[in-house]
């Protein structure tokens, strides 16, 4: 089995990755995958030094976010004895997910509710679009 965690940075990505601990550690042979996008729109027309600028930029901002959210959270599913490992991507955030739980065979998509309110923002609009379009099953866990 594996399990694709998305994280978003925020305090609420603890308890989707709770959820998959729990999940995982209940299972035989499971991996899981954690997951940050960074938003990123490739339609973005610039000259060749702010297209070498953004790489760079790119490059920087996937740095960090291993080093502030992924490695942490995969070192301590590590420490737990479970199997985990990390992908930092830019791009849409619901249909990176999508992509990678696709592409790794996951099977199943988690993550956390990431707003909070009425029934009307229940979810983002990330996770509502990946609840919607998901080629795998989608946990949200509020």
């Amino acid at each position: 089995m594996k399990l694709v965690i998305g994280l978003d940075g925020q305090s609420s990505g603890e308890k989707a990755l709770d959820f998959a601990k729990n999940v995982a550690a209940s299972s035989e042979n499971c991996e899981l995958i954690v997951v940050y996008v960074i938003e990123w729109s490739p339609f973005s027309f610039q000259t060749a030094e702010e297209n070498a600028q953004r790489h760079k930029r790119r490059e920087e901002e996937i740095s960090i976010a291993r080093e502030r959210v992924v490695d942490p959270a995969v070192a301590s599913l590590q420490a737990a004895g479970l199997n985990a490992r990390a992908v930092v991507r830019h791009g849409d955030v619901a249909d990176t997910i999508d992509k990678v739980a696709h592409s790794e065979g996951a099977t199943q998509i988690v993550v956390a509710r990431s707003s909070a309110g009425g029934i009307s923002r229940l979810f983002g609009s990330s996770t509502a679009n990946l609840v919607m379009n998901a080629r795998v099953p989608v946990t949200v866990v509020a």
